[in-house]
């Protein structure tokens, strides 16, 4: 029996699963599919504070920002602390820019119109300025999801090193086997993949684990980190989330021999695009090279279900915006693109908590496009509600009940 059952081993549930494990808890992580399997592994890896308006999302950014560079010191994962420039394409769009970073009481730089190359030089001319943001990352998404759940084992359970077919030990931190975990005061990760979530198990109203294909687990506590499809795990439960997917496209260039792109490059249209309530198409310049020598290209954000089919008008409106923003891309081959669901919650803000509905349940999803960004300060919010400390922020603004039946 465990003491946390997260149920997704995406970035989010990883993130869960590490800081509930550094606080001392045993946890097991059920996912249907492989780590990272969802929407971590379609993602672009954006740590951003640049994008976040003022209030609950942008204090949960500031503290996930911070956890990320702190996790990022031992290696392991790709991380570049590489800042992102937005761009504005008219003065007026610059004015709205400006009056924004002053807002959001983070750290940014004003940047001319004439100062623009200083920092992108092979950005388009006729742009109005922009707005530098020092603090904006990137981080290969699905790596680092894979090393902080094996950190979550290595560091504090110690995890036995037999695998299991999946990279990770069958049963990390086994404390027969390592002579380390609760004892000590650290806790376990165990990791079992290719289980599917079915249903939930109870003692009176409290969840005591979960139902699976492939047995029953047992937990004093169930985390749903279930991402795109944490509404239909809160179903399982009886409890009402209206997470929606929202899709995304993202291009990927042929790798180059020199770098193009130093930072992450986007348009003002991204930030109204990530605020908006629209279920139509939707699409904004964002670019960005990776250490790879390739350049990914998006940001597309259409409501259409699950429906993977790839849109090649929706390809080509990206790759156009790119080529707007940086006109050498012109004579650089897309080799492939790949699509994801965000999963949108109507107030564009994450579900992070206990869920006062059904005692034992907490969540940790609805994080739309911004999940691997915020991943980290989500993990280490829940584990100090976990262990029954007060979270260094207020969770009331992500409370799990505060969407009605009605909501969509």
């Amino acid at each position: 029996m465990s003491d946390v059952i997260v149920v997704g081993a995406g970035v989010v549930g990883a993130a869960c699963a590490y800081y509930a494990a550094r606080a001392g808890l045993d946890v097991t992580v059920v996912d249907r599919g492989p780590v990272a399997g969802g929407t971590t592994g379609s993602g672009e890896g954006n740590i951003l504070v640049s994008d976040k308006e003022p209030g609950p999302e942008l204090e949960l950014a500031v503290l996930s920002n911070r956890l990320w560079r702190t996790l990022a010191e031992p290696g392991g994962f790709e991380f570049e602390a590489k800042g992102g420039l937005v761009v504005a394409e008219t003065e007026d769009v610059q004015r709205q820019l400006t009056g924004l970073a002053a807002e959001q009481g983070v750290e940014y730089a004003l940047v001319g119109a004439s100062e623009l190359r200083d920092h992108e030089p092979h950005l388009a001319g006729g742009l109005a300025g922009g707005v530098y943001y020092p603090q904006d990352a990137q981080v290969q998404p699905m790596l680092a999801a894979a090393t902080l759940l094996r950190r979550g084992a290595d560091d504090y359970g110690h995890g036995n090193g037999h695998g299991n077919g999946h990279g990770y030990g069958d049963d990390y931190g086994r404390d027969n086997e390592r002579g380390h975990g609760r004892d000590n005061g650290h806790g376990t990760v165990r990791l079992r993949l290719g289980v599917e979530v079915t249903g939930f198990l109870r003692s009176g109203e409290r969840v005591t684990g979960v139902r699976t294909s492939q047995g029953d687990v047992l937990g004093d506590a169930v985390v749903n980190a279930a991402g795109t499809w944490g509404g239909q795990i809160a179903a399982l439960a009886g409890a009402h989330l209206p997470i929606l997917p929202r899709r995304g496209f993202i291009l990927v260039t042929e790798p180059l021999r020199e770098p193009l792109i130093r930072h992450k490059v986007y348009t003002a249209a991204y930030v109204t695009n990530v605020a908006s309530d629209s279920a139509g198409l939707e699409t904004s310049a964002v670019v960005e090279g990776t250490p790879a020598g390739t350049v990914l290209i998006g940001a597309s954000r259409e409501r259409v279900g699950f429906d993977r089919t790839t849109s090649v008008p929706v390809l080509s409106r990206l790759a156009a915006q790119a080529v707007a923003l940086f006109p050498a891309l012109r004579e650089v081959r897309a080799i492939r693109s790949y699509c994801g669901f965000r999963p949108y919650c109507p107030d564009h803000l994450p579900v992070i908590g206990a869920d006062p509905r059904v005692p034992g349940l907490y969540h940790a999803c609805g994080h739309e496009g911004a999940g691997i960004g915020l991943a980290p300060a989500t993990g280490h919010l829940l584990a100090q509600l976990l262990t029954g400390e007060q979270p260094d922020l207020d969770l009331t603004p992500f409370r799990p009940d505060r969407f009605t039946e009605e909501t969509s």
